[in-house]
């Protein structure tokens, strides 16, 4: 199996550092999976998630002109999100909503009325 930007693979870890893991891959190639692409949360240490010689699943995200290989777990792990059910508004909703609108609306009205009237000396009009 080819290494190529895309295809997911199945690696074997065999170092860990700081900042990300290395990983084998088959053909005898080595890819980095950098912290950041470990898991969707916060990884703080990284051990806490991978130990040398573990079997994991990565994502190729590019092959560099230098041959270095960057790859990634959480994104060879990452599904399509479900499409959302839409629900329905009831009538009773959109009344409700609109009632508020309108006092909302008569509210602000009457505020700007009357600081329009304290501007002209609150005598109304002449």
């Amino acid at each position: 199996m080819s290494v190529e930007v895309g295809s997911k693979i199945i690696g074997k870890v065999t170092g860990i550092k700081h900042f990300g893991a290395f990983v084998e891959l088959p053909e005898r190639k080595n890819g980095l999976v950098h912290i950041s692409e470990v898991a969707d949360q916060y990884v703080e240490d990284i051990n806490d998630h991978l130990s040398i010689g573990q079997e994991v699943e990565v994502k190729v995200l590019s092959v560099g002109d230098d041959g270095k290989i960057s790859l990634s777990i959480k994104k060879a792990k990452e599904q399509k999100p479900k499409p959302r059910q839409r629900k329905e508004p009831s009538p009773e909703d959109f009344e409700k909503k609109l009632s508020s609108f309108l006092k909302d609306s008569e509210d602000r009205l009457s505020t700007i009325k009357r600081q329009a009237e304290s501007r002209r000396g609150g005598r109304g009009r002449r």
